[in-house]
């Protein structure tokens, strides 16, 4: 339909200045029979008198230059006009953001400093926000973790104190540790692409063998019940990518003495949110992943109990993650997309997956479940 538009424009005939100023006027007041609906052919006229040279009595008629100027200004404001209907006929959400104050709340939320740290457990969940379409440009568009710290710095340790008879170099030493495993088992660009998170691995205790040994055999054969995204973030590199560099991270990390007299437990709690597109060339709908993870590990004097020295153990573990499809095993996310192909139906009640006031139910759920917001 464009091309034809512009082949009708350019076979018709001109107009004279007044036929031209009349339909100016009349498309300014909404009459007659100036296009009240957009179309190519409007961009065109726009487009070609723009282009056109301007007839050289326009510059050698000084007795009319009064009434041409004004005609000319009065016809460049019709211009503007036509143009702008024609933006909005291309894009009417510049309108409709505009009528609705989304533009206004979009640009809030884009000068919205970023959240203070949380120290302790928020009492409730996020306030909601304008769900709003993310782009490749803002990938948090819309998102409560347009405010959250970026990376590695949403992972804020503690200020240490000696804890369960360490000392506060070795408490310190912990939660830096404890940083480092969930940067690389959660951020790593290595470990997000698929790769065998090697570091983390060599974080661990070798006196707990046998977890070791089910994290290499899920990484090496993954299946529901040995999927090594309960401890790692992984995406298939075929099938999709980060939108951008940045992961949005809040959380925050706490101590407590061990079991036992030279042992200390370092308690973390984070979400990260993932901005995710599709691997293929031209794509640019952002897909939000949001991974919560519920950790403890345990850190030992070496002088008092059997375990390496800088090593950590891990222990009771919970993790959540929303926006992946349902019974798909096999080691990486799988954000859904408006042409993914129709899986199951979740069902249950909806959840809020930026709600960090409760702490992830214990086993969860069986079935797929419902997020109220992505």
């Amino acid at each position: 339909m464009r091309n034809n538009d512009n082949d009708n424009v350019n076979d018709r005939p001109g107009v004279s200045d007044e036929e031209w100023a009349r339909f100016m006027e009349q498309a300014a007041a909404g009459a007659g029979d100036a296009p009240r609906e957009p179309s190519a052919r409007a961009r065109m006229v726009t487009e070609r008198l723009r282009n056109q040279p301007e007839p050289p009595g326009w510059r050698t008629a000084p007795v009319r230059r009064e009434r041409v100027v004004g005609r000319r200004l009065k016809a460049a404001a019709a211009i503007v006009f036509i143009a702008g209907i024609a933006l909005i006929a291309v894009r009417p959400e510049l309108l409709i953001d505009r009528v609705t104050g989304r533009a206004e709340a979009r640009r809030d939320a884009a000068t919205a400093p970023p959240l203070a740290a949380e120290s302790v457990r928020p009492t409730a969940p996020p306030p909601s926000v304008d769900p709003d379409r993310a782009t490749l440009k803002e990938p948090f568009r819309g998102s409560p973790a347009a405010q959250w710290a970026d990376g590695a710095a949403g992972i804020e340790v503690p200020q240490a104190t000696a804890v369960g008879g360490l000392s506060q170099a070795q408490v310190a030493e912990g939660l830096g540790k404890a940083k480092q495993f969930l940067v690389l088992a959660n951020l790593d660009p290595a470990t997000l692409r698929g790769e065998r998170p090697a570091a983390a691995l060599d974080m661990i205790d070798p006196g707990q063998k046998q977890v070791v040994d089910l994290l290499e055999q899920a990484l090496a054969r993954p299946a529901k019940d040995s999927d090594p995204l309960q401890f790692f973030t992984r995406a298939d590199p075929a099938r999709v990518r980060l939108a951008g560099d940045v992961v949005k991270v809040r959380g925050r990390m706490t101590v407590e003495p061990g079991e036992q007299d030279g042992q200390v437990n370092v308690l973390v709690d984070y979400t990260f949110v993932y901005p995710l597109i599709q691997a293929r060339a031209g794509a640019d709908e952002v897909s939000r992943t949001i991974v919560r993870r519920q950790m403890e590990f345990t850190f030992a004097d070496p002088r008092k109990w059997r375990i390496k020295a800088g090593a950590m153990q891990i222990g009771p573990y919970r993790y959540d993650i929303v926006n992946s499809e349902c019974f798909v095993y096999d080691g990486y996310l799988h954000p859904i997309f408006s042409d993914s192909p129709t899986g199951v139906t979740p069902s249950g009640t909806p959840q809020d997956p930026y709600d960090r006031s409760k702490d992830i139910e214990q086993g969860g759920q069986e079935g797929c479940g419902v997020a109220s917001r992505v």
